[in-house]
């Protein structure tokens, strides 16, 4: 039998986990309505696991990570359309959001996203917990009805986006009014010039993570050549030596395909072979740099492709609300 869960018992499990943070004071009852509608944009995916990844690069094992979502809500329609981190501490295991560096990234971010609000903040984790309700009601003190995006890294369920979008509800539980998470549903939303950034990001992807040029598969080539022959030189040398030493008998047709090898070799010390050398070192040189030239404009141009691409979009949306106006 394979290893792994098998549909069902993933499905048990993840009732077993509602009904587990239901109780314990996390989570509204099961049959508790979101009241917005939400959109979310690849690109914060993407944002929020190269944040988590980058993390654990850096501290060498997995942190919890908390960062702010951004874009823009109409009515009850809200569409999550980029990210930015959050600084934080950690004081007797309670995390604190820092407010001045989030005044900070709000005026930056409003100067490059003028169009876009803050909607949420996100973390990391397999379930939210007491401590992501802590963290939740100091967002509030920022919007009064946040989005809770959370991301759990080590999941085992390829299959599925690993992500949860929680909102927020004062309900009654034991006598009191207590803050619990309501489980929001989401569709994926690209935009033309995001689904360029995305296709050549899975390019890379699909190429093992690793971009070569034209220049580096032919120096590769070239190396392995060189290697080649140089191993078969050195066994042609160590052949000579054993014959001049007495170790091994002498092979006259051996010999004079050695010979005829070391003939055709260019002579070094002619006057006439430094200034050819060079000549076709920098004529080798040259193409070179032509090519990386090329090359150079041809992403230029596609750069100019793509900002037009944006812009006119960005343009088209302006005169748009102009027109409402």
């Amino acid at each position: 039998m394979a290893e792994g869960k098998a549909p069902m018992d993933i499905e048990d499990g993840d009732k077993k986990q509602a009904a587990a943070l239901q109780a314990s004071g996390i989570m509204a009852a099961v049959g508790t309505a979101g009241s917005v509608t939400v959109s979310l944009h690849p690109l914060v995916i993407m944002n929020i696991s190269e944040h988590w990844t980058r993390t654990k690069a850096q501290t060498g094992s997995p942190q919890k990570i908390y960062g702010a979502l951004i874009g823009k809500q109409k009515g009850r329609d809200i569409e999550v359309m980029n990210s930015f981190e959050l600084d934080h501490t950690t004081v007797d295991g309670k995390v604190f959001i820092d407010r001045d560096y989030y005044t900070i990234k709000e005026e930056q971010f409003k100067q490059v996203f003028s169009e876009m609000d803050f909607l949420g903040w996100y973390s990391t984790g397999e379930a939210p917990t007491e401590a992501d309700i802590e963290v939740h009601k100091q967002i509030c003190e920022i919007n009064e009805s946040p989005l809770f995006l959370l991301l759990n890294p080590t999941s085992s369920r390829p299959a599925d986006l690993p992500l949860t979008l929680l909102e927020s509800v004062i309900d009654i539980v034991g006598g009191e009014a207590r803050m619990l998470f309501v489980k929001l549903g989401y569709t994926l939303a690209t935009e033309e010039a995001e689904r360029i950034g995305l296709d050549h990001v899975a390019r890379i992807s699909s190429g093992n993570g690793s971009i070569q040029s034209r220049v580096s598969e032919h120096l590769m080539v070239q190396h392995s050549a060189i290697k080649m022959l140089a191993s078969r030189v050195a066994l042609i040398r160590d052949y000579v030596r054993a014959v001049e030493a007495g170790d091994l008998p002498h092979n006259h047709e051996i010999i004079r395909e050695a010979e005829a090898l070391a003939a055709r070799l260019p002579v070094l010390q002619s006057d006439l072979f430094q200034p050819e050398f060079y000549t076709q070192c920098n004529d080798a040189a040259l193409m070179t740099l032509m090519g990386s030239v090329q090359k150079s404009c041809n992403n230029l141009m596609q750069f100019i492709h793509k900002y037009n691409i944006l812009h006119h979009r960005q343009m088209q949306g302006r005169r748009l609300r102009g027109i409402f106006f």
